[in-house]
């Protein structure tokens, strides 16, 4: 609790975080540790906390390490989504999207516990990603589940299958709302399984002034974009007011 977060960095305790608002969860069952970009402009505010060199003392270059490289392969991700929108590889650099983007690493652990009867316990309540993409690596536990047509009802709940050496991708809302809606953003959950789960996921956020706004080729008269303009900062900002109460 020394390390409690600050800034979306550091450590969140149980059920100290609930998406769903109208769910009658106490918080989802889940603790985790943030990690905000290492490198640029971002990094030299020094708003990430670490811990003691003496208890863990090679965590920290083992952090920043892993968050480098996923913040390249997320990169990597952007230009092929970009491409498979008929856009220029580089379109979401030019907007500044990846213009010293904001990279989030957390570590995540779920207690597994099933609670009592008619206590409803989620390790993650429905939602769907914040930012651009999310990048997950699991330990194999079960749990994660998604909602391919999530603008249904009733929704229907999938098992996502776990592929050792794999990393899952989400698509986020930013993405959503650029695309209007041709590349939606996943929603998901973690449901407990009584056993202990693990996983590493990676949130690739754009510039905080990056202004998110329907794609010209994803809008037309008799489509017209859904989302307003909307600075990416801001966006952000407000999604974890909702998720934290803050």
């Amino acid at each position: 609790m020394k390390l409690s977060r600050k800034h979306h960095r550091g450590y969140t305790p149980l059920y100290s975080e609930n998406h769903d608002p109208l769910s009658r969860s106490k918080g989802d069952s889940k603790e985790g540790f943030y990690v905000g970009p290492v490198e640029g402009d971002m990094a030299q505010t020094n708003l990430n906390q670490w811990p003691s060199q003496e208890i863990f003392p090679t965590w920290r270059l083992t952090m920043e390490c892993y968050h480098k490289k996923l913040m390249s392969a997320g990169k990597k991700i952007i230009c092929l989504i970009a491409l498979a929108l008929n856009l220029d590889e580089d379109y979401f650099e030019k907007v500044g999207a990846l213009d010293t983007p904001n990279g989030f690493l957390r570590l995540l652990h779920y207690p597994g516990e099933l609670g009592c009867f008619n206590e409803e316990i989620y390790g993650a309540s429905e939602h769907s990603d914040y930012g651009m993409i999310t990048l997950l690596a699991s330990d194999g536990v079960p749990g994660l589940q998604v909602c391919k047509e999530k603008f249904n009802q009733p929704r229907l709940w999938e098992d996502v299958p776990h592929i050792k050496g794999a990393f899952i991708v989400n698509i986020g809302d930013m993405m959503e709302r650029w695309t209007n809606c041709l590349f939606r953003s996943t929603l998901h959950r973690v449901m407990p399984t009584g056993q202990e789960r693990y996983s590493l996921a990676f949130f690739l956020d754009p510039n905080p002034d990056c202004v998110v706004e329907c794609l010209e080729s994803c809008c037309s008269s008799s489509c017209p974009a859904r989302f307003p303009p909307i600075r990416s900062g801001a966006y952000l900002e407000e999604r974890f007011k909702l998720s934290y109460g803050e």
